[in-house]
């Protein structure tokens, strides 16, 4: 694992033997092409961060600020409206949660997630390409990319008065 451009371009990464399932380098490198410029400057939320690649990936190609979180239940209640980010990541397990609910089915259906992406932000989500896309009035799908067991999806908030779509073929 390393990280791929940018200012620490090459630094590999350590990443534990069990318990995380790092983002693959080509996944890597497509999400970061398809974000272009809208990295710079912009204030980024990895979710399930594991190793953190994604989240420094970010830093080392402009992002001005990463949060982490890896474990936390309460972080999107406890932080809803309180900051905004232009970017989300989230890379969740893909087995089910201890409840047996998919994490994909509970965060595509999770106001305070929605809450806490800024008008015109884009959320990136990995899931199975099997796994099915959950009815939400929340999300619109904007791309949604396959690389092998690995689906990326890149989603908007849904456009309300306070909440502006970005243009298409910004993402």
């Amino acid at each position: 694992m390393r990280v791929i451009a940018g200012s620490a371009g090459g630094i590999r990464l350590a990443v534990p033997k069990s318990g995380v399932r790092p983002t693959m380098d080509r996944v890597k490198a497509a999400i970061f092409s398809s974000l272009g410029d809208t990295i710079i400057g912009a204030r980024v939320l990895d979710l399930f961060a594991g190793s953190g690649a994604l989240g420094i990936e970010a830093l080392s190609r402009g992002a001005s600020s990463v949060l982490f979180v890896e474990q936390d239940r309460q972080f999107l209640r406890r932080s809803s409206g309180t900051e905004t980010f232009q970017i989300i990541f989230a890379d969740p397990p893909y087995e089910k949660t201890e409840s047996g609910e998919r994490f994909t089915e509970k965060l595509l259906t999770n106001e305070a997630l929605a809450q806490l992406l800024a008008p015109l932000g884009v959320f990136i989500l990995e899931k199975r390409p099997a796994e099915r896309f959950p009815a939400t009035k929340l999300w619109n799908i904007v791309r949604a990319r396959s690389y092998g067991a690995t689906e990326v999806l890149f989603l908007q908030g849904v456009a309300s008065p306070s909440r502006p779509r970005a243009a298409a073929g910004t993402i």
